[in-house]
């Protein structure tokens, strides 16, 4: 079923894993580095950790089972759905000192990779749809920093490359399957993903399907629109 595509994957390595480039490439930059635009739209280099930061407030939330009291909270402040919070958590933080926002990314995303680790993959913890398991939602965690990681240029060594873009394929897979999207994806022997979708096709590359699915295919690429709307799942 959809889970086997991820037994393999420990959650929680890759959770550390990821924070860990970001944590490299972040202590290395400069004052040009974090004005540099992401590939996020509208964002800085700067602002993505603002957003990282910002996040620690949900992810503390889930951990601590009062997702509904941080939402009542936001929403006296006017800021309703995952957009909006996105973007009241940058703003909250484009005036402080960026080595304090970094403290503050360090220290709260230490303590939510510690903590989800002791709770263990089959935990519960709250969502906003939910109860949901604990392994699954540190996978979630690990695509979304993957993603940024991309977003901001922290580098990937050609050892890890390969096994970082295989379990990310098979997250998207999940994704895919979990929000019952329709669309058809099958990896062929030589690892290219195939997907399928109201009668269109395509042949894809490992890293374009990633791609794909956190919706950062580069401007000008000839997957067919509907395809790549239909593959979008993690952003």
């Amino acid at each position: 079923m959809a889970d086997d595509l991820l037994k393999e994957f420990d959650p929680f390595d890759g959770f550390d894993a990821e924070a860990a480039r970001l944590d490299r490439f972040f202590a290395g930059l400069d004052d040009a580095g974090w004005a540099r635009p992401s590939r996020c739209e509208g964002w800085s280099v700067r602002d993505v950790l603002g957003h990282l930061a910002g996040e620690e407030l949900y992810n503390h939330a889930c951990l601590d089972g009062n997702v509904q009291h941080l939402l009542a909270r936001l929403a006296r402040e006017g800021v309703n759905g995952f957009h909006d919070f996105n973007e009241w958590s940058v703003r909250q933080r484009r005036d402080m000192p960026v080595e304090q926002v970094l403290a503050e990314w360090r220290t709260e995303n230490a303590d939510t990779r510690r903590r989800m680790r002791e709770l263990g993959r089959d935990a519960s913890l709250d969502t906003m749809a939910g109860p949901y398991p604990v392994g699954l939602q540190a996978l979630h965690y690990d695509s979304e920093y993957a993603t940024h990681a991309d977003d901001v240029g922290a580098p990937v060594t050609a050892e890890e490359a390969e096994g970082r873009t295989r379990w990310r394929v098979a997250v998207g897979r999940f994704a895919l399957s979990e929000q019952e999207a329709d669309v058809q994806v099958e990896q062929t022997a030589e690892e290219q993903v195939v997907v399928r979708t109201d009668g269109l096709s395509a042949t894809l590359a490992p890293q374009e399907f990633v791609e794909a699915t956190v919706g950062r295919l580069p401007a000008g690429h000839d997957l067919d629109p509907r395809i790549a709307s239909a593959l979008r799942c993690l952003a």
